[in-house]
């Protein structure tokens, strides 16, 4: 925090504004006093005031996030033009405005940065704010690096009218909410009371509505996540995946893993385990943790490289597919796809979630989406079925009838239609008593799919590590494209 604090000291010079009338100082004078403003924000009283809310301000976050002495900031200068409603008073005059932007580093990577200042007139979105955010994106796309938004906004400025909106078009835990249309508006409209915290908090979101991905502590837990979540990604869609130096040796056998899944088929393990075991250091960077969790997405490193993990977690309504969890892992693959990182995949599903409200929910259409993101990467892919893969969700998840790369199954793997018993009743309607061991038998195992070449090979889980690093390392040059198509038409 001692950036913070030399930040604090440099706000500490302000003394205000020339008083109204008085002789102009010189330029540099002038200069100098306008930087120190725009340090200032909308004052130390409300610097004071977000303290008090357990939040910083935007410059200690920009300072918190980028590498020390590496931000460079534009438009320091930049004022609202707004004449309206007394806006052109010299009291509601910042240097800045509502928002500081620039340029930095993160772990010696560009990046670009905004940090909306909820100091000055809430934070709220301006056409000089909008401005200054268009400009380092503009830049961003110009050199191929990234964007990174601080988001402490109350919206679009009222005082602005159309041109605030106009700005957005351009754009486009109890600190935090995010919601269209706020309590009060939402009491006139539908007389719902409702509070902040459960419309747009951050459980709401995280949990729910799966509009946010992360929930953290405080400014400071959420920025630090946020420079190791960096270091996963490539700077542009034109980059690969990066690599960094590695200590955790490619042919790492994990023993354990021989024995992780249970010899009872309805007995639930944490697919977790089994990813923190595989990847380098244990070190598992996981994505909606709390929303869908009968599927597990996030970001790992396999011998240095930047990979992309998708599992279906058994401990939560037994792995199978959902409407969430179709969507979330969708989203996640195509994610991964576009930033040129390879796709890990580990199967334990027995099928789509049954039941009416998954049916009108549109479960067929939603479920086509992950469906349709595995099938449309172009990325290194490789699937290890863990225990089952049942019908259509077996199909969904990187299958290599999606032009998988390297299909594995563990010994305990069973690729069939459905489990054992419902494939029984459903057969000899009951008139078998031993007819749950046959099936067993014949389709309850990685044969078939071995076989008739839907697995490349059955694999020891000890050796999973190994094949995993040596498949990656074939596969970095990979090269596929699809037919050319002026979009993809995923159905949504």
């Amino acid at each position: 925090m001692a950036a913070v604090r030399v930040l604090r000291r440099a706000v500490g010079l302000c003394r205000g504004r020339a008083a109204s009338g008085a002789r102009p100082a010189p330029v540099p004078q002038r200069i100098e006093e306008k930087r120190r403003a725009a340090l200032l924000g909308g004052g130390q009283a409300r610097i004071d005031a977000q303290h008090k809310r357990g939040k910083l301000t935007a410059r200690e976050r920009i300072l918190l996030l980028l590498d020390p002495d590496s931000f460079d900031e534009y438009d320091m200068f930049v004022e609202h033009r707004c004449t309206d409603f007394g806006m052109d008073s010299s009291k509601n005059k910042y240097p800045g405005d509502s928002v500081v932007t620039g340029r930095g580093r993160i772990n010696g990577r560009l990046a670009y940065v905004f940090s909306q200042d909820f100091t000055v007139f809430g934070g709220s979105l301006s056409g000089a704010h909008a401005q200054k955010i268009c400009k380092i994106m503009d830049q961003a796309v110009m050199v191929g690096a990234p964007v990174i938004g601080l988001n402490d906004s109350g919206g679009a400025r009222i005082q602005e009218g159309v041109e605030s909106l106009a700005g957005y078009a351009d754009i486009f835990l109890d600190t935090s909410y995010l919601f269209i249309t706020g309590p009060d508006v939402v009491k006139s409209v539908t007389n719902e009371d409702v509070t902040q915290e459960q419309l747009g908090g951050a459980k709401t979101h995280t949990t729910v509505s799966g509009v946010a991905h992360r929930a953290f502590e405080n400014d400071i837990d959420a920025l630090l996540n946020l420079r190791e979540f960096f270091n996963y990604l490539p700077l542009s869609n034109r980059d690969p995946a990066p690599v960094c130096e590695c200590h955790d040796p490619s042919d790492r056998l994990v023993p354990e893993l021989d024995t992780i899944v249970p010899s009872e088929s309805t007995k639930a393990y944490d697919m977790l385990d089994i990813i923190h075991s595989i990847v380098d250091e244990r070190e598992f960077f996981e994505i909606m943790p709390t929303y869908a969790r009968n599927i597990v997405v996030g970001f790992a490193r396999m011998n240095g490289r930047t990979v992309g993990i998708v599992g279906n977690q058994p401990k939560v309504a037994s792995g199978c597919l959902d409407i969430n969890s179709s969507v979330k892992g969708a989203r996640f693959v195509r994610f991964c796809d576009a930033f040129n990182i390879p796709l890990i995949t580990f199967v334990d599903v027995p099928g789509f979630l049954p039941g009416t409200a998954q049916e009108y929910g549109g479960i067929i259409r939603h479920g086509a989406k992950l469906l349709f993101a595995f099938a449309e990467a172009t990325v290194p892919k490789i699937t290890v079925i863990t225990r089952k893969a049942y019908g259509g969700a077996y199909d969904v998840m990187s299958s290599k009838h999606l032009r998988g790369d390297a299909n594995y199954a563990w010994p305990t793997a069973e690729v069939a239609v459905m489990g054992a018993k419902g494939a029984v009743q459903i057969i000899f309607r009951g008139k078998e008593a031993d007819a749950e061991e046959e099936y067993v038998d014949k389709f309850a195992n990685p044969f078939p799919a071995a076989m008739r070449g839907f697995v490349d090979d059955i694999i020891q889980p000890s050796t999973t590590r190994t094949r995993i690093c040596h498949d990656l390392d074939v596969l970095a040059s990979k090269s596929q494209s699809s037919p050319w198509k002026k979009h993809a038409n995923i159905p949504l």
